[in-house]
């Protein structure tokens, strides 16, 4: 017998447990799982079915732990699962139909406070089994037909990352992984010939005539040297970004790998830099490597400590040579902006640019309440929404512009300080 055929099935591993029913369904779970993004196989399915033999089916947070520990292996991934299996496993009709007999004593909790995403509720339409009439299909038809009056391109760069479905989020990233930065060179302190008669370079001009024995005197000219600035990203990754951060991430990853002298920092409770990480040329090596090294992943927002870890240990670093920096946060802060004035004062003393991306920008009736936000604003020399393709365009117009450091767009916000 063969080392597969001596291997049990899915059915088997739960005998006694109306296991074939459970089975079935975990596997049918599995199959939503990978149709929502999240890289399942049939390996781990089997391992999940093991996973629940062993922990049993009469307490529902072993069962939620065991299905975790298999299908998530990224911080990333917790926030899809748990819409995920709380859709899945709490729906009245799945839970009555297909547990309960083998859960009769778990208790069904109220439905999560959110709505679950766009490519979750796709997966679960997607692995349906119940067969659509013809009616449903014209209807269908009629809808897609409506939609595409519109170009789908303009429809995709001003829809929201938070609305996109999973065809949409993959279309997006293909985008992002398109763009240039195009940043406008800043003058150095060095000098390099040119054929151009503007500047003497007194002193080739000088060697020239050496050279010739004083008999003539070449004039030779010089012109200022140019380099693009350093980038700086400082993106949040809080809890209350966590919607935005995988769309923040493949934009962090174009930019460094289009361009040198790049580097990213993430925070929430803590700073990280991921600078090296992003360099990888592969997008999935890459982020997988952010997410084993970073450990504040949807947590709390500290941007006062954060920076303060940052003016203290990175600034002298990265932040030579008119660096521009690009702050990526809603300003909402865990600790009410305390210290927050002082270290963003530095920053913005540091560097030659500070440009604030904030997705709550989105909100016509955006107010600067929080005390964060309050905290920021009169510091910063542009203040950018970055919620869709087209704010990333955008920025990245608004980068390839001469830089100025205080742009007439942040009158308005100063003038609702007061």
């Amino acid at each position: 017998m063969s080392p597969a055929e001596s291997r049990p099935g899915p059915f088997a591993l739960l005998d006694g447990l109306e296991g074939s029913r459970l089975a079935a369904n975990v596997m049918h779970f599995g199959r939503i799982l990978r149709s929502a993004g999240l890289p399942v196989g049939t390996g781990k399915v089997l391992d999940a079915v093991g996973a629940v033999r062993e922990v049993g089916v009469t307490n529902r947070s072993d069962f939620y732990w065991a299905l975790h520990a298999v299908f998530v292996n990224r911080r990333d991934q917790h926030d899809l699962f748990d819409q995920a299996f709380h859709i899945f496993w709490r729906d009245p009709k799945i839970l009555e139909r297909m547990m309960g007999i083998v859960m009769p004593e778990a208790e069904v909790a109220a439905p999560p406070p959110e709505p679950p995403s766009r490519r979750l509720l796709e997966a679960l339409n997607r692995n349906d089994d119940s067969g659509a009439d013809e009616e449903k299909e014209r209807d269908r038809e009629i809808e897609l037909d409506a939609a595409m009056t519109a170009s789908a391109n303009e429809l995709l760069q001003e829809m929201d990352f938070e609305d996109m479905s999973a065809d949409e989020i993959a279309r997006a990233k293909a985008a992002i992984a398109r763009m240039s930065l195009p940043i406008a060179e800043i003058p150095t302190r060095r000098f390099r010939p040119d054929r151009r008669r503007i500047r003497v370079d007194m002193r080739a001009t000088l060697r020239a005539a050496l050279r010739s024995g004083g008999a003539t005197i070449p004039l030779k000219w010089r012109r200022r040297a140019t380099r693009l600035p350093p980038l700086v990203i400082v993106c949040d990754i809080s809890g209350s970004m966590s919607r935005y951060t995988r769309m923040f991430l493949h934009f962090m990853h174009t930019l460094t790998n289009d361009r040198d002298r790049v580097h990213t920092f993430l925070f929430g409770t803590r700073l990280t830099n991921v600078t090296r990480h992003l360099r990888q040329r592969d997008i999935d090596v890459a982020l997988t490597r952010v997410a084993d090294s970073v450990e504040d992943w949807s947590g709390g927002t500290r941007i006062g400590e954060s920076l303060k870890e940052f003016n203290r240990f990175w600034s002298r670093r990265v932040l030579g040579q008119g660096a521009v920096v690009l702050l990526i946060s809603d300003g909402l802060d865990r600790d009410a902006g305390r210290g927050l004035h002082r270290e963003i004062e530095r920053l913005h003393k540091s560097c030659r640019r500070l440009i604030w991306l904030n997705p709550l920008l989105r909100f016509e009736g955006f107010e600067p309440r929080s005390q964060g936000i309050r905290s920021l604003l009169p510091f910063v020399d542009e203040f950018r929404p970055v919620h869709n393709l087209q704010s990333l365009e955008e920025l990245i117009e608004a980068l390839g512009r001469p830089s100025v450091r205080r742009r007439e767009g942040m009158d308005k916000w100063l003038r609702m300080l007061a």
